[in-house]
């Protein structure tokens, strides 16, 4: 396996230009978590790089082996190396390419009764991954971002998801196309508004529905709020006024799963 000990290769650059942004095609994934749940699932990993250091981690050899496997070219690079290629302030010890996925709208609404949760303008990338998390763990079918969402595919997010953005449809999309996707399968539109909606453990969820959660701070636009078929408050003691959106997704999603019996 070769070594690269210059922080101007072009290997480094096409690193540092997937946690830019720069890189739509492929995806970086940053720790062994990571890659192993990316590898579990059946991605495409391109490339895989291991500081020296990182080399000798319990299992971090066996897991270069698994990559290369996969079809995967691999490096070992000097630790000043990988502070260049990795983007979190401290460097797991590896870091590695895939491609990126790319789920549709048809899979998001796959899998009758649906339950798919619709991000609107949910900007923090952290909130995006967790989002995505409790999509998996309260067993809907989809997450959909749209408008201003951060990239449910960027580094941040990923961490964020832990793995969750590669088993379940995640989808970047433009709103009306969500909704038309929604009234082609029949699927309720329920818009989450601060106060003045029903109780979500008043509503029926059971049957086909997308949740749809607004950003940080101004929450839905109200363009998206008329076209729900109802709106629902999450009661809260006084004087919290609102949720972490991500916590919101995941409370409304396990109400959905307890309606459905999904744990009983």
């Amino acid at each position: 396996m070769k070594t690269i000990t210059s922080r101007h290769n072009p290997v480094v650059t096409r690193y540092r230009d997937a946690a830019a942004g720069d890189a739509p095609a492929v995806v970086l994934l940053d720790g062994v978590h990571l890659i192993e749940e990316a590898v579990r699932a059946g991605l495409a990993v391109e490339h895989a790089a291991c500081s020296t250091r990182g080399l000798a981690m319990p299992g971090m050899a066996a897991l270069m082996d698994e990559v290369r496997a996969a079809g995967a070219d691999t490096c070992s690079v000097a630790d000043e190396v990988m502070r260049a290629m990795s983007p979190v302030r401290s460097p797991s010890g590896v870091v590695a390419l895939a491609r990126r996925p790319a789920p549709t709208l048809a899979q998001a609404f796959d899998a009758p009764p649906h339950l798919v949760v619709v991000a609107v303008d949910v900007q923090d990338p952290g909130n995006v991954g967790a989002i995505v998390r409790a999509v998996e763990a309260g067993g809907a079918s989809g997450a959909i971002f749209t408008g201003a969402s951060a990239d449910p595919f960027g580094w941040k997010a990923l961490r964020g998801s832990m793995g969750s953005a590669f088993r379940v449809a995640v989808v970047k999309a433009e709103m009306p196309d969500v909704l038309a996707a929604a009234r082609a399968n029949e699927v309720r539109v329920v818009a989450t508004v601060p106060r003045g909606g029903r109780s979500p453990f008043d509503c029926d969820l059971r049957g086909g529905t997308a949740v749809v959660l607004g950003g940080e701070g101004p929450g839905l636009p109200d363009d998206v709020i008329a076209c729900a078929d109802e709106l629902i408050s999450i009661p809260m003691r006084a004087p919290v006024e609102s949720l972490n959106v991500a916590v919101a997704a995941g409370l409304l999603v396990y109400e959905a799963a307890r309606q459905r019996g999904a744990f009983v």
